[in-house]
């Protein structure tokens, strides 16, 4: 489960802030001490910093992006008409015919059934109706109609159909995403751990289940002379760690329900924990996502004042 491939160009999504100062009052939990980077080559955190950023948000923007879902709809067993009339089990956005058709749920399989005078799509070509593919059995089938793209998406047991919108307002009111400035001294280098037999890392999610993530090992860094751990997460053949954790300034000044972070491979029994770029789930854009949170292991009793803010009021 690949969590964070979320990754406008418009500089209100990042502005160009010089290194961070500690402030008053705040320095033992919030700057943590300067670390030497494992690159040999010079690095220019702020120019590389500002490019990952502006990627991530026109990923966010895109098309494709977490500002386009405008709905989530939990399939039964059996029928499951969908439409914008509120007598389908499943209601679709105004706009909408009143009945699009209807999604049968059985035996683990998802077909559908096209209204008469509806015209979808499906991958771009005419779909008159058939069996779904999900998206745990690779690249799920993706149905358009007009401006509105919809799939089959399985978590654990349960079945939904995730509704995209291109012309979504939350899309077209987007303001970027504030960030701390930029700070050498939030890219630590930590040792890592590895696990010395195959495991996996729990990791609970907002829809009260539990994902089983493969983890090849824990992150350790210090800050202000204090030790802290984080196990991390791997999807086979990837070549970089994903880590999700929170920390205390967390429901204040960022998401409240914790932060995601990529990290390069170990290197030498070394690893390079960059928090500028620690960045917001799709959560934090719409309450239509499915977001995996913090195990408990991975919540830090550390203010980390680096990476992505708050998001308006989310």
């Amino acid at each position: 489960m690949r969590i964070a491939r979320l990754l406008t160009l418009s500089t209100l999504a990042f502005a160009a802030p010089a290194l961070a100062a500690p402030p008053k009052g705040k320095t033992a939990m919030t700057k943590p001490t300067e670390t030497k980077s494992t690159e040999a080559k010079p690095l220019d955190l702020e120019a590389e910093t500002r490019a990952w950023h502006q990627k991530r948000i026109a990923n966010l923007t895109s098309d494709d992006g977490w500002l386009t879902l405008v709905g989530l709809h939990w399939l039964k067993e059996g029928d499951n008409d969908f439409g914008s009339s509120e007598e389908n089990e499943c209601v679709f956005p105004p706009g909408t015919p009143a009945r699009i058709g209807t999604l049968t749920l059985k035996g683990g399989k998802v077909t559908l059934a096209v209204a008469p005078g509806v015209t979808l799509t499906r991958d771009g070509q005419p779909f008159t109706g058939g069996a779904l593919r999900n998206d745990t059995e690779g690249t799920p089938d993706m149905l358009s109609l007009g401006s509105l793209r919809f799939f089959v998406i399985r978590r654990g047991e349960r079945f939904g159909i995730r509704v995209k919108d291109t012309e979504a307002e939350a899309r077209k009111k987007f303001h970027g995403v504030p960030t701390y400035p930029v700070s050498a001294a939030w890219r630590v280098e930590g040792r890592f751990e590895p696990a010395t037999t195959p495991r996996k890392l729990a990791v609970p999610t907002v829809l009260g289940t539990v994902e089983e993530l493969d983890s090849p090992g824990t992150a350790v860094f210090t800050v202000n002379g204090q030790e802290y751990r984080l196990d991390v997460s791997q999807e086979p053949g990837d070549k970089q760690l994903f880590i999700i954790f929170s920390d205390l300034t967390n429901r204040t000044e960022t998401y409240g329900s914790g932060r995601f972070l990529y990290a390069d491979l170990p290197r030498d029994g070394k690893v390079v924990l960059d928090f500028n770029r620690a960045y917001n789930p799709p959560c934090a854009f719409s309450p239509y996502a499915t977001c995996p949170l913090p195990p408990p292991q991975n919540r830090l009793k550390l203010r980390v004042e680096a990476g992505e803010k708050r998001y308006a009021d989310h």
